[in-house]
C-alpha cells in the first residue's frame, strides 16, 4: 500500500526542509578580517623577499678592451649591475655614482665587460708610464690598430748594399712588448708629408732608454707593430 506524504491540508509539503538563503558576510564578519590579514601579509612579506633579492649594485665595467697605460672616462665604461658579498668587496671597485678623476690611467689591461677595480688605475704621473712617439710605415701597421690597442714593436735594420759596418742583428723578441697604444692620428693628421703613420705608445719608463738606445744603434731602422689579439 502507498504511503501518502503530505499534512492534512493535502499540501504535500509536509517533511521537507525549507530552503535556507546564503546571506554575504557583512563586515563585522571575523572570516572577512582574517582573509584581509593574510592578504595583507602576504604583500609584505612578498615585498620583503624582493627586496633582499634586489640588493646588486652599480659599477663600472670596460666597454671593450683596454691595455695598460690607457686613458680612462666614463665614455670607455659601461654600468653593470652586480651583487657583492660584503661592503669591503664592492668598495674595492668605481660605483656608478662615483665621479671618476679626471686624470685616469690604467695601471693593467682589462678585457671587455671586465670591472673597474680602484687598483688597477692611478694618475698619468704616477703610473711609471711615459708617452713614446714612433712613426711607423702604413704597410709596416695593421690598419686595425687604434687608441686602446696592445701591440709589439720590432726593430730591424733597413737593407743597405752601401752600408760599409754591418748592421746590428735582429732582436730576438720585439723591442717594445704588450705596450698600449694611447693615441693614433689618422695618417693625415700625423705624418702626411712623409707618408707614416704616428703612434703614441704607453711604455713603462725603465723600458723608454733602451728602446731609444737601439734605434740609435741602426743607421736606418724599420719598426714594425704587431697587434695582439
Amino acid at each position: 500500500m502507498a504511503s501518502v506524504l503530505g499534512d492534512a491540508t493535502g499540501s504535500g509539503t509536509a517533511g521537507v526542509t525549507p530552503a535556507q538563503r546564503v546571506r554575504r558576510p557583512g563586515w563585522r564578519d571575523p572570516r572577512l578580517w582574517i582573509g584581509v590579514v593574510i592578504v595583507a601579509g602576504s604583500v609584505v612579506v612578498g615585498a620583503r623577499l624582493l627586496a633582499a633579492a634586489d640588493d646588486t649594485v652599480q659599477v663600472w665595467a670596460a666597454a671593450s678592451d683596454l691595455g695598460t697605460g690607457s686613458r680612462v672616462s666614463e665614455e670607455d665604461l659601461v654600468a653593470a649591475r652586480v651583487r657583492f658579498v660584503d661592503e669591503d668587496t664592492e668598495s674595492a671597485y668605481f660605483a656608478v655614482d662615483d665621479e671618476l678623476p679626471a686624470d685616469l690611467q690604467l695601471l693593467h689591461g682589462l678585457r671587455a665587460g671586465e670591472l673597474l677595480p680602484r687598483a688597477a688605475v692611478g694618475s698619468a704621473a704616477s703610473s711609471g708610464l711615459v708617452e713614446v712617439p714612433i712613426a711607423v710605415e702604413p704597410e709596416q701597421v695593421p690598419s686595425s690598430v687604434d687608441t686602446g690597442s696592445v701591440v709589439d714593436v720590432y726593430v730591424v735594420a733597413a737593407p743597405d748594399p752601401e752600408a760599409v759596418v754591418e748592421a746590428p742583428a735582429p732582436a730576438d723578441g720585439p723591442a717594445l712588448a704588450g705596450v698600449t697604444v694611447v693615441d693614433a692620428p689618422a695618417l693625415a693628421e700625423s705624418f702626411g708629408t712623409t707618408g707614416r703613420r704616428q703612434l703614441v705608445l704607453a711604455v713603462p719608463e725603465a723600458d723608454a732608454a733602451p728602446f731609444f738606445a737601439l734605434l740609435g744603434s741602426y743607421d736606418t731602422a724599420v719598426l714594425t707593430v704587431v697587434r695582439r689579439g
